[in-house]
């Protein structure tokens, strides 16, 4: 079949639901994906043809569509940081906001991550802990960014903690994965006895089921709830239960960074006012909404 009409089917299935512009990224994806072919060959090669069983991988590729399954999922990758990563339905998709929370946190500590400074002593190595990894985005990006950094990450999921190490692996970075319940202390108490951190990190769920309505489809009916809501008379939650551990397992002028709700930033704030943080700081997303929080221990 020629890729072009492939490519017509496509937008004649799928333009009323995504629109033009978002199904055409969607096919040169696959192309790039299932064949390695890149969109400039496409357009210099306008009669570029393909054998059925690629034909019937791309009609299996838009029937998903229609369902309004992810592409991310489809194609079992995508991209974070610059860095790619495996996803499917045990983990969150990385956003672009939380790449922003990943940014903020490299710039406000280039510092202790020079090593032609030699700020850093291997007896002194800089810690740091993501809460909540999920794909393992968060704590590869800050490892790939941080080579004198020692990086744990904690998960409830043991599906999602799989991911994340397949995910280190191929980013060629090491990464302690734990198996653990954040609101459970039964579960990391004893992991946890000997270790004190430099930045406690967490991107944990926070959706409120009033706020259901709000949420894509293709989010909601394929996304990991386990990681997305939480409680409407208990929103804050898993906030609680991380800055309470990051009393006790921050090191003095350690820092506390949080992806937030955007609704419920102040709320979120005055969790670490309360709790004797310093310089607590709410921060807002390109967007425009308060996406992001930073606090440090005193």
């Amino acid at each position: 079949m020629v890729l072009k009409e492939l490519q017509h089917i496509f937008h004649i299935e799928l333009d009323a639901i995504y629109g033009q512009h978002e199904v055409d990224s969607f096919f040169y994806l696959c192309t790039e994906h299932y064949l390695s072919v890149a969109r400039i060959q496409l357009t210099l090669e306008p009669e570029l043809t393909i054998t059925k069983p690629e034909t019937d991988t791309f009609f299996k590729v838009l029937e998903d569509l229609k369902q309004q399954k992810p592409i991310q999922y489809i194609l079992g990758d995508t991209e974070f940081f610059g860095l790619p990563f495996k996803v499917n339905e045990n983990v969150l998709i990385p956003r672009p906001e939380t790449e922003e929370l990943v940014d903020m946190i490299i710039r406000n500590h280039s510092g202790p991550y020079d090593c032609t400074q030699d700020v850093l002593r291997e007896e002194s190595q800089f810690k740091i802990l993501d809460i909540g990894t999920g794909s393992g985005c968060i704590a590869i990006s800050l490892a790939k960014n941080s080579p004198n950094a020692k990086v744990y990450a904690l998960d409830v999921s043991l599906e999602a903690l799989k991911v994340a190490t397949q995910n280190a692996k191929s980013n060629n970075v090491e990464i302690t994965f734990i198996e653990a319940d954040i609101l459970n202390a039964s579960t990391w108490n004893l992991f946890f006895e000997n270790l004190e951190f430099d930045i406690v990190v967490s991107n944990p769920p926070y959706v409120r089921e009033l706020e259901k309505q709000e949420i894509q489809p293709n989010v909601l009916e394929n996304e990991p709830h386990l990681a997305l809501f939480v409680d409407d008379n208990n929103p804050l939650i898993f906030y609680k239960a991380i800055t309470d551990f990051a009393v006790k397992k921050l090191k003095p002028k350690g820092k506390l960074y949080f992806e937030i709700n955007q609704y419920l930033g102040e709320e979120t704030k005055a969790l670490l006012a309360d709790a004797n943080f310093e310089d607590v700081t709410l921060l807002k997303d390109l967007n425009g909404n308060d996406r992001m929080l930073k606090g440090e221990k005193i």
